[in-house]
């Protein structure tokens, strides 16, 4: 059948089901080849935070949420073009998101009278006339599936698992989406168990020829690939990116790198991915707490290596003490804070900001660290190169805040060119010849960073104390001298301090320089405020843009920037902590706009704050 093709410049598609539907799969493999095809795109799943959570209930439901486009774009999109639901409670649990005029795409096998009381359904939506404001599709999914594969030998629960995959063909048949990549992944993914590996080819090729011969789609749509920068492209997660990045500063500086982590939604791929890596030399140590965790890798760093610990809040909470030692002994560590909705475990797949106060303060005694920001998914990569370059130089530790959307996330990722890439080398202590034992001094600082020398134990001639009891300035050793102790803090600080001197400016986009009122973010906020800040530039409005990539230090024309602007509004998935900590050190008198739903800003809604700020600028 011959049907007619429309050009989009983009569309957003949302998968939903019960969490052991598979809609978190179906919208990865339609990601990944829309990645191929060379769309630009972004995505957010969502998923509860139970292993199997209650069927056909509302808090089971599971989704998946992906904007592809012919052009740049910053977001997963605000609201679906298309919605798939595969049960009623689906349906209820998304339909208030999708716009009048929208596509519903529905699994009418699924919808019995169960089902729908279940969900609070009094009667049948798909037959009482309260989703004719939109585009439906009733398809029987499941039913089509079973028959598709009537002639495999495998029982008919493993028949209906394969639906996701009818549905994940019968899309691809509509957004002109390659195949051959989810036909590949699906033989090797169950190359061990043939009959269910062609079972689910099958299904994806039933709904694909379904799409291709049913008279519900009367138009096929096309979204022709994105222009973008020259250059080898693939598809990234957060924590893929991040783990990558660190794999990377460990060539880059010549360390073996040890992750010590202990499983912690949503933090634990990074664990996952790095203990693939062997043959780079990387080391995973599955701890038995979170305690044991970062102690593991703060004795790796001790011992000479790029030392990596990954939790989330509450895993921070537990590392704490350590992180102090890891101050008071100077030694450069890599502590990953993938950030969720709290407090305590809260909602672990839900995403927030909540952490910045407790990465600044969370520790005893004047403990200060360097904090550094991811701003997106691919971006998570050089965050944590560049995390490892302070940590490393300055012999610190240091933290790294992503968040649940940035790790589950993804985008596009050009992959750098190696030349690219920061050097990373650092030297160890050595003991000069002939020189008298315990002559080594273990806190002799470099003028330039007032880091102290990393010494490998085990090094004659290099013996010195190590331990969280307050050490003299240069020799090392135990000192309660009040005069000592005082210079030893203002010491780790201002090596904390210093560091501003070394990082990149703040940038700030005002394309003409006439806005009044500057937008600033930090995190995972990047690509919703930027969005916004392209709405509102659209309307005629001029307005600044600017997000930091360091949270302590601040960059060192921070305080210039905002005293620039009549207006600073500064939007954050918490109530409202870098705005304390700007309004402390500046005095200026941040407008804080703040949302903690677990999900991150819908642009359109930034937009209308912006524009309401400029209103009254």
């Amino acid at each position: 059948m011959t049907k007619q093709v429309q050009t989009l410049d983009h569309v957003i598609i949302r998968f939903a089901g019960d969490s052991g539907d598979g809609m978190q799969l179906a919208g990865d493999r339609f990601t990944q080849e829309t990645a191929a095809f060379g769309n630009d795109l972004s995505t957010l799943p969502n998923f509860p935070a139970e292993i199997r959570a209650p069927a056909g209930t509302l808090p089971g439901v599971s989704s998946f949420q992906l904007h592809f486009a012919d052009h740049d774009i910053l977001t997963p999109g605000d609201a679906p073009d298309v919605l798939i639901a595969m049960n009623p409670a689906a349906l209820r649990a998304n339909i208030s998101d999708l716009p009048r005029g929208g596509d519903l795409i529905v699994n009418t096998d699924e919808f019995t009278k169960r089902n729908l009381t279940k969900v609070g359904y009094a009667a049948n939506p798909l037959e009482d006339g309260s989703l004719e404001q939109y585009h439906v599709h009733a398809v029987p999914i499941t039913s089509m599936t079973v028959k598709a594969l009537e002639s495999f030998d495998i029982t008919r629960k493993d028949a209906e698992r394969a639906k996701n995959m009818f549905a994940l063909g019968m899309l691809s048949w509509l957004y002109d989406r390659p195949a051959e990549g989810t036909l590949g992944f699906l033989k090797a993914k169950f190359s061990g168990r043939p009959e269910i590996m062609q079972a689910n080819v099958a299904a994806f090729q039933a709904g694909w020829n379904f799409g291709e011969t049913t008279e519900a789609f009367s138009v096929r749509y096309e979204v022709k690939p994105a222009t973008l920068a020259p250059g080898s492209y693939r598809n990234i997660s957060g924590n893929t990116a991040l783990a990558y990045g660190l794999v990377t500063a460990s060539q880059l500086s010549g360390l073996p790198l040890f992750l010590g982590s202990y499983p912690i939604t949503p933090a634990s791929d990074i664990l996952h991915e790095l203990a693939r890596h062997k043959r780079f030399g990387v080391r995973t140590f599955q701890a038995e707490d979170e305690i044991a965790a970062v102690g593991a890798a703060l004795g790796a760093a001790f011992g000479g290596s790029l030392a990596v610990t990954s939790t989330s809040g509450p895993g921070m909470l537990l590392k704490a003490e350590t992180i102090g030692l890891a101050v008071s002994v100077e030694l450069p560590l890599i502590v990953c804070d993938i950030q969720r909705a709290g407090p305590s475990t809260g909602m672990p797949t839900k995403t927030e900001q909540a952490d910045l106060l407790q990465a600044m303060f969370g520790r005893n005694g004047e403990s200060p660290v360097p904090i550094v920001a991811a701003a997106s998914p691919a971006d998570c990569f050089s965050a944590v190169i560049e995390a490892a370059r302070i940590a490393v130089k300055y012999r610190t530790p240091v933290i790294l805040l992503s968040d649940g959307y940035l790790a589950n996330g993804s985008e596009p990722w050009r992959i750098p060119e190696i030349a690219s890439l920061p050097d990373l080398a650092s030297e160890f202590a050595f003991a000069t010849p002939g020189a008298d034992a315990g002559a080594f001094q273990p806190f002799l600082r470099d003028p330039a960073t007032l880091a102290r020398p990393w010494a490998i134990p085990g090094t004659p001639g290099l013996e010195h104390r190590i331990g969280g009891i307050e050490k003299a300035d240069v020799t090392g050793e135990i000192s309660y001298d009040p005069d000592n102790h005082d210079r030893m803090v203002r010491l780790r600080q201002a090596k904390i301090d210093g560091i501003a001197a070394d990082i990149a400016p703040l940038r700030v986009d005002d394309p003409d320089g006439s806005a009044r009122v500057l937008v600033i973010g930090w995190g995972s906020t990047y690509g919703s405020i930027g969005a916004a800040v392209r709405r509102v530039r659209n309307g005629g409005h001029p307005v600044a843009h600017a997000h930091l990539r360091y949270l302590n230090p601040f960059p060192p024309n921070l305080g210039e920037v905002l005293r620039r602007y009549d207006k600073v509004l500064l939007p954050e998935i918490n109530l409202g902590q870098l705005a304390l900590l700007l309004r402390g050190r500046f005095l200026v008198d941040v407008i804080s706009y703040n949302r903690v739903r677990g999900l991150p800003f819908r642009a359109a809604e930034l937009a209308g704050v912006i524009e309401d700020v400029i209103g009254h600028a």
